[in-house]
Parts: C-alpha cells; sequence; structure tokens
C-alpha cells in the first residue's frame, strides 16, 4: 500500500473548503485521491463527469492530486486505488456522530481501513455544498465560497 489518501465525496459543486482539505492533506501524503461518488440517492446539480472535470482543472496545479469517479462502496474504491486511508473533514461537532458511523462501518467492512479527520480553515467552517447550490439558485454570490471556475459552471448551470 502506498502512502495515499482517498478523500470521497458528492463534491457538488466542489467548494473551496474542500480545496482547503485536498491541498492540506497533500502536504500530508504522497498522494491523494479525490473520490468523487456517484450518489444518485441525493440528486446532483452536477452529473458525475462534471464534478470529476471540476476537480481535476481547480486542482491542475497540485501535483499530487489524482480524481477518479466511483459508483459501489468505497471499501472498493480504496483497493482500486491501492490505499487503506480515508480523509474526512469535520466542519463542527454536528458532523463527528456521522463519520464516526461511517468511520466504523468502513472498519467493519475492512478491518485494515483508517479514517483520518482534518477541520477545514476557519474561514470555511460554516461551509457546505448545499448552502453553496442554495445561495446560487437564489442568485447569491458565491465567488468567496467556490473557486471561479465552479462559480462561473454553476452560473450556466442555474438559469
Amino acid at each position: 500500500m502506498s502512502n495515499a489518501i482517498l478523500y470521497p465525496g458528492t463534491f457538488d459543486p466542489p467548494t473551496c473548503g474542500h480545496l482547503d482539505l485536498i491541498q492540506r492533506a497533500g502536504r500530508l501524503f504522497d498522494e491523494v485521491v479525490v473520490a468523487v461518488a456517484e450518489n444518485r440517492g441525493k440528486r446532483p446539480l452536477f452529473t458525475l463527469d462534471e464534478r470529476v472535470a471540476l476537480i481535476r482543472q481547480i486542482t491542475a496545479g497540485i501535483g499530487n492530486v489524482r480524481v477518479v469517479g466511483f459508483s459501489d462502496l468505497l471499501i472498493n474504491c480504496l483497493q482500486r486505488q491501492n490505499t487503506h486511508i480515508i480523509l474526512r473533514g469535520l466542519r463542527a461537532v454536528s458532523d463527528f456522530e456521522y463519520e464516526f458511523q461511517l468511520a466504523s462501518m468502513n472498519r467493519r467492512l475492512n478491518p485494515a481501513v483508517e479514517t483520518v479527520f482534518l477541520t477545514p480553515s476557519e474561514r470555511h467552517t460554516f461551509l457546505s455544498a448545499s448552502l453553496v447550490r442554495e445561495v446560487a439558485a437564489l442568485r447569491g454570490d458565491v465567488s468567496t465560497f467556490v473557486p471561479p471556475l465552479v462559480r462561473d459552471a454553476l452560473a450556466k448551470k442555474l438559469p
């Protein structure tokens, strides 16, 4: 296994908070694999291919980042990417219970799996993709919450 960490999520849309965690994980691990979940149950605004493309573009300047899409169990994705370490972000105490359940389930499915939690920079602690989508849908300014490329993609997606 490599010293790679896998950062799974829906990333609908990718935010500055996501990018912050990717950059910081990139300083701690040899490789960050951003694994974009199809997650049809959440009815994403962007298709899987669009989300993968957006993250590839906004992380293009970070040498040790790779982006993949997946639509099966996270455990299977970890195995395909030859790692056993999951990155999850914790914005607030309220995130912990759900993330703890996920980490426990993943470890139950594969005892070799470890989950590493990072907190976002203080300026991103309130930020979530669903809030960004809501603000953008109501024609609010999201330019401080997402990279310019994502802001433009949201403007095109939301007539």
